[in-house]
């Protein structure tokens, strides 16, 4: 008689253990489910070229489909847990592959120019051998040798990538070379008799280098790193000073009960903060136009030469905190209102009674017990602003230039927005892996700040209590 089959438990793992075991669980189901679609998809392309990339996404759901079930079978408990399974998508999604892409990134050449993708401006002329393994490029060897034109790592450019079009040039296929001699490419395998060879060209591969990015920015941080970092400090600290004051006092102003229409201040001042930053930045463009701007037609009545608020800069930098300041203060002014909404009246009473005027109420009362809700507030204020990317972008776009300087860091720009011009408005040629290895830079600054925000703000010795 065969014994009974031990059933398998149905309930969960209890407490962070459980937890752990069932998003391990998840999560390697989500991986062999990716590596299944992977492998499917290349074979999907091999047998059909024309088959579009989204195939993958198609073999993913449907290795989810099937193992899914049989997951619940092998572990009963873990249907109570498939809710985590959108959320590890997300996060996976967008949380934990670019973060995996951008470091991979950093410690390569990968650009404009070192795409991985087949090079179209050097494509080419081709025929085909009556075998299908022999290309020869009529217009390539003259001029320039074969393995120069193919980027090639060895002179005989064996296993080196050979892209292939037909007369619409609209699907490559891409062929492993053998060896090469003078204008022809003898090729590993044949090409697929459905391929009507027309043109070729060389794949632009990426590769990896190492520390080189990070050798290049740190041996030009005298015109990039160096002054970007400074400013992004000054500019973080200074808006949060600022913005601080500003909010402060027009919040003790507007908390007085007995000043008259304070809601109707109250609503006016909070408009900069209720609309969208994009419209209310493009408004501050017009307004400090050197030439047709009001700010610079009202000074110029008042006797006043024009003044080149985004076309200095020094200038451009006032310009920024300016602009920063309307943005900012009605936070801080809401946050300062509904602080002092925590302080007891009697403390103020007890302090009129004894004869303190009203600055030494708000010196010895008010400033005191606002320290512990603005000290989060403040530092949390300086983390943001310190990657405040769309202030810059949106007022001055990190210019104007600045002699001495590379051209991705002008005078106003912080370091996220230089590693965005380096990756995106580097003249054509996206130097994507430089601005990874910055991204990794600014990664590690931000924790830096972090902790030392954590410290500041007792939460290390309020998680050992």
């Amino acid at each position: 008689m065969r014994p009974p089959t031990k059933a398998r438990p149905t309930v969960p793992p209890q407490g962070a253990a459980g937890v752990l075991i069932a998003v391990g669980i998840l999560s390697a189901l989500l991986a062999i489910c990716g590596l299944i679609g992977w492998l499917l998809s290349s074979l999907t392309a091999q047998i059909a070229p024309t088959a579009p990339p989204y195939m993958i996404l198609v073999w993913i759901l449907a290795a989810l489909l099937v193992l899914t079930p049989l997951t619940s079978r092998l572990f009963p408990w873990i249907s109570n847990w498939l809710y985590l399974f959108p959320a590890l998508v997300f996060i996976l999604a967008f949380t934990v592959l670019p973060v995996v892409l951008t470091v991979n990134y950093a410690f390569t050449n990968y650009s404009g120019a070192n795409s991985g993708n087949p090079d179209s401006a050097s494509r080419t002329t081709a025929t085909l051998s009556a075998d299908r393994r022999v290309v020869t490029l009529p217009e390539v060897g003259a001029d320039q040798p074969l393995s120069e034109f193919l980027k090639c790592a060895a002179p005989s450019c064996a296993g080196a990538t050979l892209v292939l079009y037909d007369e619409d040039a609209s699907v490559p296929y891409r062929q492993l070379v053998d060896s090469v001699r003078g204008n022809t490419v003898t090729l590993r395998t044949a090409v697929p008799a459905a391929v009507q060879v027309a043109a070729a060209t060389r794949l632009n591969r990426y590769e990896y280098v190492g520390l080189q990015n990070f050798q290049e920015i740190f041996s030009k941080a005298s015109r990039a790193l160096l002054p970007v970092f400074i400013w992004t400090i000054v500019f973080a600290f200074s808006t949060i000073i600022i913005n601080a004051v500003a909010g402060l006092i027009l919040g003790i102003l507007l908390y007085n009960k007995r000043l008259k229409g304070r809601n109707i201040y109250r609503t006016l001042l909070f408009l900069p903060w209720a609309i969208p930053a994009v419209i209310s930045v493009q408004m501050w463009v017009a307004l400090f136009n050197q030439q047709f701007g009001i700010v610079n037609k009202t000074l110029g009545l008042l006797g006043f030469v024009a003044v080149p608020w985004l076309n200095d800069p020094l200038w451009a930098k006032i310009s920024i905190l300016l602009v920063n300041l309307w943005l900012g203060f009605p936070y801080m002014m809401t946050a300062t209102i509904s602080a002092l909404s925590t302080i007891n009246d009697d403390l103020y009473e007890a302090a009129s009674i004894d004869g303190a005027s009203r600055w030494q109420q708000i010196v010895n009362i008010t400033l005191p017990l606002l320290r512990t809700s603005f000290t989060p507030i403040l530092l949390s204020g300086f983390a943001f602003n310190f990657n405040n990317f769309g202030i810059i972008y949106l007022l001055t776009a990190g210019g104007p230039a600045q002699e001495g300087r590379e051209s991705t860091a002008q005078s106003t720009d912080i370091l996220l927005s230089w590693g965005y011009n380096t990756a995106f408005v580097s003249s054509g040629g996206q130097n994507f892996s430089l601005a990874s290895a910055i991204a990794l830079i600014i990664f590690f600054l931000t924790l830096a700040i972090s902790l030392v925000n954590f410290k500041a703000a007792g939460v290390f010795e309020e998680a050992r209590k």
